[in-house]
């Protein structure tokens, strides 16, 4: 993945200890290129509202996933304010804390973030803070955290989602708001009809391209010649049809209408194919769930691995776990390496190809753009994906968290959340947090 970038602009006043400002300076600097992130902006510090004018213009086209204001003295607001209103970044405010030796207060940079805070506050910018050292790890996991989070943001904004049919009815969890998905988040969605956007390219298909498609699939899979060759081919067509579409249209994720056309016109199941997107990290949703594939980009984008739109179907006992459970679509990367990754067909319509496994062990983080309030806000959660027996047929895994799963159920049914709920591999909740409060979300925790 690419590195994190961070413009950073260091903020000092003459009037105070500018040996040890600079000597600051030049240590924040270096911590962060050493942790990997690629540094944009003048390495010289600002000292006037000029100089921070300038530096701020000189970043406005930059594509850095954040802005670190590096207070290394006091100063006055002034400076931060040229900075939050010329360049369009996530704020990071950083202080630096310095000894009590009974004499001169060297550089006062606490002070200087407090008055910058109340000055953004009051102007309606949101920011994030950190009062650490350079030398401290905490500062670096701060930048770390709130760069991962703006690096969403940006790549939000420059989402396309590709929306193919329409949700099924009665799922109104499945429902979109266009218009709104646009103005909140900068996302734009694609409308494509099933038919003529997606059928008629998968009827197009040459052979080839689908027999090297489960050439690749064979490889990693048992048990694909036991299955209805027309309708893997099928499956297949798909797959290759909107990977096509994704590049030719760039398009970042699919939701798609997967049922019950795909069954009684194409003969085929929609899992595998998603399934094989997902892989690939083109997200893909299954029931036109858009905010749902919009979760899974989210996720992927800071995980670095694919992410899972899944239902919970299943409370199991002897683990005091949440059955999460998809026919067939979770990613083969997920797939538990103790058990054999196989093949299936959907359990009620009897056509193949959707994927057949348990899930890996493993912590996971779990969230939804939630629109259960008729408003916006992001549910996140974590908990640890453990063995046990596979309750289901398809894709599905044991999630198992740190309080009772009784209390977890509850929290989901109670809140009327979306069916819908999805995963990826790791912790990554602190980064979540920051993306809420950047864009102004409310956030319900699992």
């Amino acid at each position: 993945m690419e590195n994190l970038k961070v413009a950073f602009v260091a903020i000092l006043r003459t009037t105070f200890d500018v040996t040890l400002a600079h000597t600051l300076i030049a240590e924040a600097r270096a911590r962060l290129s050493e942790a990997g992130f690629a540094l944009v902006g003048a390495a010289e510090p600002v000292t006037t509202l000029e100089e921070a004018q300038a530096a701020a213009e000189a970043l406005t086209d930059t594509d850095a996933d954040l802005l670190v204001i590096f207070q290394s003295t006091f100063a006055d607001s002034s400076m931060v304010l040229a900075c939050a209103r010329a360049v369009d970044l996530p704020l990071l405010l950083w202080a630096v804390p310095e000894a009590h030796t009974g004499e001169r207060l060297r550089l006062n940079s606490l002070c200087g973030i407090n008055l910058a805070g109340h000055a953004l506050r009051r102007a309606g910018y949101r920011y994030a803070h950190v009062y650490a050292a350079p030398s401290d790890p905490a500062a670096i996991d701060t930048v770390r955290t709130q760069a991962a989070a703006g690096r969403v943001r940006r790549l939000l904004r420059q989402t396309r989602i590709g929306r193919v049919g329409e949700h099924p009815a009665g799922f109104e969890t499945c429902a979109v708001d266009t218009l709104g998905v646009r103005e909140r988040f900068g996302i734009e969605i694609t409308q494509i009809d099933l038919r003529a956007g997606l059928f008629d390219p998968m009827r197009a298909v040459p052979q080839p391209a689908t027999d090297t498609a489960r050439q690749d699939l064979a490889a990693n899979v048992v048990g694909l010649d036991t299955m209805d060759a027309t309708a893997t081919r099928g499956t297949l067509s798909a797959y290759v049809a909107l990977q096509e579409m994704a590049m030719t249209q760039h398009i970042d994720g699919f939701a798609v209408r997967c049922w019950p056309e795909f069954f009684t016109e194409m003969g085929c199941a929609a899992c595998g194919a998603m399934s094989l997107l997902s892989d690939a990290m083109i997200p893909c949703s299954c029931e036109c769930d858009v905010n749902g594939t919009i979760t899974q980009f989210i996720l992927q984008t800071l995980s670095g691995e694919p992410a899972f739109g899944t239902d919970i179907v299943s409370v199991d006992e002897v683990t005091d776990a949440l059955v999460v459970w998809h026919c067939g679509l979770a990613p083969l990367s997920m797939a538990d390496p103790l058990a054999d990754a196989g093949v299936t067909i959907h359990s009620n319509r009897k056509l193949p190809l959707l994927l057949e496994f348990p899930l890996k062990p493993g912590r996971v983080t779990i969230a939804r753009l939630s629109e259960a309030t008729g408003s916006y806000r992001l549910v996140i959660g974590s908990g640890d994906i453990v063995r046990g027996e596979k309750p289901f047929s398809g894709t599905c895994g044991l999630l198992h968290f740190e309080r009772p799963v009784a209390h977890i159920l509850d929290s989901i049914l109670s809140e009327g959340l979306e069916h819908h709920l999805s995963l990826t591999y790791g912790d990554h909740r602190p980064a979540l947090l920051a993306l809420a409060h950047m864009l102004d979300l409310p956030v319900l925790m699992l």
